[in-house]
């Protein structure tokens, strides 16, 4: 995550998290009335609901085993191919007889490119920083020459009073950007250099963190939105240690949130820094970052690369404790039932999947694990025509920025919008807008009672208030795509939870049983790549101890 400094605002990284790993009615006669199963209408949508896939009726086979191997990793998303190939490039020399198990059909997890009439659209994750962890992951998997990245000068905006306010992007930003008044700029400058209330002897959430630092505007004008954007979540109900650690940290570590970042930069220049890889390209300012045919391009060239070591349509059924010490996984295929010996298993799949598969290990690690929420999110992916923008909120006569998030408290009910056309090129035909919108999440989970038509026609009666022209015509539908569980909370008790399924693990006597995933990592794309090469090394670590005898 982004350090909140007022140096360095949040960027518009609206659900990358996404990065999502494991994800009134209009007259008008356009307007389509599906229903969750059958997407028909004059309007060109695909309409889907997201969830968990299920193998059928498997028939038993003839006992099909394999070799033993060093680690299965459960799970073909972006988390679980990543440690898949963290391994192999970091840790070749004791990780590299590994097979990733998947029960869907396709790898990618929440990841969900697509393309046709011209258009190509994300209904998952939509973007990633391009961190050196992110980096290299996409230089070993061969997409060197496919990233593309944001202008780093595209403005990020924030709807506040019926108008879109650009967020500042530099120091020299703070005196002149109209978000927040001249008394909440500077009560959020003395709250960053100290002179606030003393924390309290309680894990705080966002909200209490940011408000008692930083001041109300802070929070409402740019904190609050952001976390509807990232997490889909209520920041009165996030954990600010979970959420955004680098940022808690800063006031543990220096007295205030100026005073962490300054002993982070002593730490930092004070630490002999590795050589960075010649290879990585060399991003400029704040940015994101995606590939030419989408994010889905990742986990397609890193399955290539593993090859028949990624199965598809296998739905582990169980896991049994070896006399040993390692494991024993039976999975449902289309081949029939399959037996796999590992001396290693990582879980990346959904918590509440994990807490179902090791219930029968430890009910205490599947307890902790079921007490995760994911709340539910739409991706709604709508194109207008140029023309349909406010003249306002064209820049040089063109749609320009990352896009806008939403505060709950300005009437909306969209969460955010993504300028995806504007973002990265060859994303829409000429003359075309294309606008990736978020709806849903931890304040607004009756979105599950709406049909897509509805979910379109909120999203767009939300974008004629301030983007749209309110004469314009009907948007045409490219996909609503609903995630009924779409991503983790970081919630107060977060970490204690996550800490108390790992050691009922470790000290039930589960050695090389790990945990992985966005709920573990966190949220967003790039943290899950970070969190895989994290998991790989431990992994690689407990094969380097534990070798087979």
């Amino acid at each position: 995550m982004p350090t909140l400094t007022l140096a360095d605002p949040p960027t518009l990284r609206l659900l990358s998290p996404v990065n999502l790993h494991r994800s009134t009615s209009i007259s008008s006669p356009f307007f389509c009335k599906p229903s969750r199963n059958n997407c028909t209408g004059p309007w060109r949508v695909r309409c889907s609901v997201a969830g968990e896939s299920t193998i059928s009726s498997s028939k038993v086979g003839d006992g099909n085993n394999y070799s033993p191997v060093d680690c299965v990793i459960v799970g073909a998303g972006i988390s679980g191919l990543c440690i898949a190939q963290a391994l192999a490039t970091k840790h070749g020399d004791v990780g590299s007889n590994v097979i990733v198990t998947e029960a869907r059909d396709r790898v990618g997890g929440n990841i969900t490119t697509m393309e046709g009439d011209g258009y190509l659209w994300e209904e998952g994750p939509n973007s990633f920083q391009p961190s050196d962890s992110m980096l290299t992951m996409a230089v070993d998997s061969g997409l060197k020459d496919d990233l593309v990245l944001g202008d780093p000068n595209a403005p990020r905006f924030v709807l506040w009073n019926g108008k879109l306010r650009p967020v500042p992007s530099k120091p020299t930003d703070l005196p002149f950007f109209d978000l927040m008044s001249f008394p909440g700029k500077l009560r959020a400058g003395f709250g960053a250099l100290g002179i606030r209330p003393p924390p309290p002897d309680h894990e705080e959430s966002v909200e209490e963190f940011v408000r008692r630092n930083l001041g109300d505007e802070v929070f409402e004008r740019l904190i609050e939105p952001f976390c509807s954007g990232v997490y889909a979540g209520d920041p009165s109900k996030l954990s600010m240690k979970a959420a955004f650690g680098k940022v808690w940290k800063l006031e543990q570590k220096g007295g205030s949130i100026i005073g962490g970042t300054f002993k982070a930069i002593q730490e930092k220049n004070n630490t002999p820094k590795p050589p960075r890889d010649p290879r990585l390209p060399k991003p400029k300012g704040q940015t994101v970052g995606s590939f030419k045919k989408g994010l889905i391009m990742l986990p397609e060239a890193i399955s290539k690369r593993l090859g028949g070591k990624v199965k598809l349509s296998w739905k582990l059924s169980s896991i049994i404790r070896l006399d040993d010490g390692g494991y024993s996984l039976t999975y449902e295929t289309p081949e029939g039932l399959v037996s796999l010996q590992s001396r290693s298993v990582v879980m990346t799949v959904p918590s509440r999947v994990a807490s179902s598969l090791l219930h029968p290990l430890s009910a205490v690690a599947a307890d902790a694990l079921s007490k995760f929420y994911y709340p539910p999110v739409a991706a709604v992916s709508i194109s207008y025509p140029k023309e349909a923008i406010r003249t306002e909120c064209l820049i040089e006569g063109e749609l320009k920025g990352f896009g806008q998030l939403h505060p709950r408290s300005q009437g909306v009910e969209t969460l955010g919008t993504i300028y995806s056309s504007s973002l990265f090129p060859n994303r829409a035909p000429p003359g075309r807008i294309l606008l990736l919108n978020y709806i849903g999440g931890a304040t607004n989970p009756g979105i599950l009672s709406k049909t897509e038509s509805e979910l379109v026609e909120a999203v767009d009666r939300d974008l004629r208030k301030m983007l749209i022209n309110p004469n314009a015509k009907d948007p045409l539908v490219l996909g609503v795509r609903v995630w009924p569980q779409a991503i983790p909370q970081f919630l107060i008790g977060h970490l204690d939870l996550l800490d108390a399924a790992k050691s009922a693990l470790r000290d039930g006597g589960f050695q090389g049983m790990f945990l992985g995933g966005n709920y573990v990592s966190g949220v967003a794309l790039g943290r899950c790549v970070e969190g895989a090469y994290e998991v790989a090394a431990e992994v690689a670590d407990f094969l380097s101890q534990y070798a087979y005898k």
